[in-house]
């Protein structure tokens, strides 16, 4: 019988991924496939994974060729294709659970000629985090649209995230470039071809980023590389050539941002024997971009530009290597002020007569405001935010002054702002942090509706105002919320257009306690109204089911069998394993509210053999269900004296060090843990000492850049080596800052692991 979908997966050299790759295609839900698998002549041991898992699983088939490339064995997958659509996956990549069946539904309704979805980054180091390549073009469900209706669709230049109708892709007779980069032309013209397509917000597929930066995306800077990307930036260029005008457009200024940027980035580091090479090629993307388009770049940009035209090697080195360091943080200001600190300072004597002075000036559509959140802390019923404002290139001196109010429904409220100096945009110690602490009083005044905070700021004779946002990691991403009275419960966190907010939730439902039984987690919670119903749902794949409950009044006991959530397991996230459950509670008039988790400040956690049952709080303060494998979870970090210790109940049974990965390599360095192990979990503790680089380590030359960015990692018996999570209560409660010297070291979360950062 022919399968409804032909999964093309073409592989070289990932013998050490590909396994995962081929078991999450044959654990996703659509059962309905087959899948062909194109060793390109893989110098490794990939053609031996491959083989094995084609003997156990019929459904998948192996084709051999000499190395060609990515494009051409694609195209010898598709040729061997039986299905009605067609997909495609990487060898070291992964796929999501119920991609493929919600892009062949969303077909299958629609008529479209493909559907595409959302994607996510991850590897050991960082976890999971969104792709922001993939963020904008998926950020709806949009059926039957086309790319001339959502020009953002020209951002979508991957192969592996669609599913596409392979009656569509035979009319066109798409193949492959023999180049890398072969995926944008065809991703492209597709989307030009088609009548319409689909897209979806579901994470569909995992995109490996590699610890080594070995992967043919992360080789950016190879001249051979460098020459694909051109060559593939032209012939997409070919295609918008005649399109309507806002496509051709949004495709070149996309050019710009990426492809062009990359090139000019490659200067840091090009062998002098090659420059005049990458001069040729990056000359022949710039001089196909338009005019207008380029006259729109940033003015760091365009310096970079002029010096290409004028084929001034040195300046472009130079304005790479700063540029690659982080130093346009602080924008053309700093550019200027930097010149003759750490430019000249690298490169003596040089001189800029190629560059008009005029593109060093900035307008005053540039000079915006700049806040950020830092830190979320509640004490004695008050709230305290930290966090810095700044007009962006302009130096925040104690002649400047900052205004900060409440706004709740229309109405501001001004709030005493404590203002003390933190690192601004430019790395200079200045007068940029702030703190407000709001009472009682002031939390009452928030109603249902998200009540933000609006920020003014004046600097020498410029003034500028809007609402505080850009909250970081930690605290401000995890905020915790509190009680200001016996029933009304204030929750920070981001609102409309990530605005940072507060919100009243009076009488909300909510979890009150948890307990372990010998066989389940039994919930004790109140809801809002009379005659609740409680029930939990996956909010990845939709579908819920009614949990019983044991009522007394308004109050509820609900009781689930740790058995039946493991006999369920059914991970939606293919590189965590992890399925999350929400819940919400019903009325019998039709009420529905979010459960609230009011249940103390640690995760309830229950292991039966190598999986794991979770109870704990979402980013919004909602309660959530984690069926997932065991993991070593950080749930406390203090600072102890000279030590750094971190403490943990789940995954104790393994050695503990900080690693930092070397730049562009797989090698790193380890500082190890001292490991205590007691009835109440582990502990590991570290002299933060160890953890600052010597004067000896070459460091960046921009002051916002860490000097060292120290992943904790778990080393269990059998030699397996993973990042430790960070679990949600302890987010809630970081940054931790530790003070040494000169040094300042910082403990925060990224992507759901524990990190410390040195500056």
């Amino acid at each position: 019988m022919t399968p409804r979908l032909s999964v093309v997966v073409p592989f070289y050299g990932v013998g050490e991924y590909l396994g995962a790759c081929l078991e999450s295609i044959a654990q996703q839900a659509w059962a309905d496939f087959e899948a062909i698998l194109v060793d390109d002549g893989s110098p490794d041991d990939s053609a031996v994974v491959a083989k094995e898992f084609c003997a156990r699983d019929p459904r998948f088939r192996l084709i051999q060729q000499d190395n060609a490339g990515p494009g051409p064995a694609r195209d010898a997958g598709i040729r061997e294709a039986t299905g009605e659509y067609l997909a495609f996956v990487d060898g070291d990549d992964l796929v999501s659970r119920y991609g493929y069946t919600a892009l062949v539904r969303t077909l299958d309704k629609t008529g479209s000629d493909f559907a595409g979805g959302n994607a996510r980054r991850f590897n050991n180091s960082f976890g999971v985090r969104p792709s922001w390549l993939h963020k904008q073009p998926f950020a709806r469900v949009r059926h039957a649209t086309h790319v001339t209706e959502f020009p953002d669709l020209v951002l979508d230049r991957m192969l592996w995230n669609k599913v596409y109708r392979r009656s569509f892709w035979t009319e066109y007779g798409y193949t492959f470039p023999p180049i890398r980069y072969e995926d944008y032309p065809v991703a492209l013209k597709a989307h030009l071809d088609a009548v319409t397509v689909d897209t979806i917000t579901q994470a569909v597929y995992y995109w490996r980023e590699r610890e080594s930066g070995e992967s043919i995306t992360q080789q950016k800077f190879q001249l051979g590389n460098i020459r694909d990307r051109v060559v593939s930036a032209g012939m997409v260029m070919d295609l918008v050539e005649d399109a309507v005008p806002v496509v051709r457009r949004r495709t070149h200024a996309h050019l710009a941002q990426i492809d062009l940027l990359t090139l000019m980035s490659a200067f840091g580091t090009v062998p002098v024997d090659e420059e005049q090479h990458l001069v040729d090629l990056s000359r022949r993307l710039l001089d196909r971009l338009d005019d207008e388009v380029l006259a729109a770049t940033h003015r760091y940009d365009q310096l970079q530009h002029t010096a290409l035209r004028s084929g001034d090697v040195e300046l472009l080195r130079r304005l790479a290597v700063f540029r690659n360091a982080g130093g346009l943080r602080g924008g053309a200001r700093a550019v200027r002020r930097r010149r003759s600190r750490e430019l000249e300072y690298n490169y003596p004597g040089l001189g800029e007569a190629a560059v008009p002075q005029e593109l060093y000036r900035l307008s005053e559509t540039a000079l915006t405001l700049a806040t950020s959140v830092r830190s979320v802390v509640w004490a004695d019923r008050k709230l305290s935010v930290q966090g810095t404002a700044e007009i962006r290139h302009l130096a925040t001196t104690d002649s400047s002054t900052l205004e900060i109010s409440l706004v709740v429904d229309e109405t501001s409220h001004p709030l005493q702002v404590r203002r003390y100096e933190a690192l601004d945009l430019h790395g200079d110690k200045t007068l940029v942090g702030f703190e407000v602490v709001l009472d009682n009083e002031l939390l009452s005044l928030c109603t249902g509706t998200a009540a933000h905070f609006a920020v003014r700021m004046k600097s020498g004779r410029r003034e500028r105002s809007g609402m505080l946002g850009g909250q970081g990691p930690g605290s401000p991403g995890w905020p915790p919320g509190a009680w200001i009275d016996d029933t009304n419960w204030i929750q920070p966190g981001p609102g409309k257009q990530g605005w940072f907010s507060l919100r009243r939730l009076s009488d909300p439902c909510r979890l009150t306690s948890v307990e372990q039984t010998d066989d389940a987690l039994v919930l004790h919670g109140r809801a809002s109204f009379d005659q609740p119903l409680l029930f939990i749902s996956r909010p990845v794949v939709g579908g819920e089911e009614e949990i019983p409950l044991q009522l007394d009044g308004r109050d509820f006991t609900a009781r689930l069998p740790i058995a039946d959530l493991l006999a369920q397991a059914n991970h939606d996230d293919p590189f965590g394993q992890r399925t999350t459950r929400a819940f919400r509670v019903r009325g019998p008039e039709e009420q529905q509210r979010v459960l609230l988790w009011t249940a103390g400040d640690s995760a309830v956690s229950r292991s039966v053999n190598d999986r794991v049952v979770t109870l704990t709080r979402s980013t919004g303060g909602y309660v959530n269900l984690h069926e997932s494998p065991v993991r070593t979870t950080a749930a406390h970090a203090v600072a102890e004296g000279n030590l750094l210790v971190v403490r943990g109940s789940e995954g104790g049974a393994a050695d503990f060090s900080w690693r930092r990965y070397l730049a562009e390599s797989d090698d790193h360095l380890d500082v190890p843990c001292r490991r205590t192990l007691s009835a109440d979990g582990w502990s590991a503790a570290v002299d933060v000492e160890m953890l600052i680089p010597t004067t000896a380590v070459k460091v960046s030359v921009d002051p916002l850049a860490s000097l060292a960015d120290w992943i904790l990692f778990a080393t269990s018996a059998d030699g397996v080596t993973h990042a430790v999570q960070c679990e949600p209560f302890l987010c809630s409660r970081l940054p931790l800052t530790i003070s040494r010297g000169t040094h300042a070291l910082a403990v925060r979360p990224h992507a759901g692991t524990l990190h410390v950062e040195v500056r």
